[in-house]
């Protein structure tokens, strides 16, 4: 029985998944089907957390529309997700940046990592 779970995720899990960890600005490209026709839109912010490992991985990005915090999470193996791309490193001290939800403007912005 474990075998054939192990089988099951390595038929879907994604052969090559870009190096971003939290504290990285990056841009997904969310796969939609709006009637019969399908396109990618771009979410871009900042990685908050990411949680699991494996199959069942998992990233949360963040970023602030129209001054309202828009958070959305990611399974990163999905086959919905047609591109992540890194925009800019981030130097942070933490494993979540929980923190930032109560942050806005200037303070909410990440460090670059040079």
């Amino acid at each position: 029985m474990k075998g054939l779970i192990e089988a099951i995720n390595a038929e879907n899990v994604k052969a090559e998944v870009p190096a971003f960890e939290v504290g990285d600005t990056v841009k997904v490209g969310y796969k939609i089907i709006e009637g019969g026709k399908e396109r990618v839109q771009n979410f871009e912010g900042v990685v908050i957390a990411k949680k699991n490992g494996s199959i069942s991985e998992t990233f949360t990005v963040r970023h602030i529309s129209y001054g309202i915090g828009v958070e959305k999470t990611y399974p990163i193996h999905s086959p919905k997700i047609a591109s992540i791309t890194v925009v800019r490193k981030g130097k942070v001290r933490r494993a979540k940046l929980y923190y930032l939800r109560k942050l806005t403007g200037k303070a909410a912005k990440v460090k670059e990592k040079i």
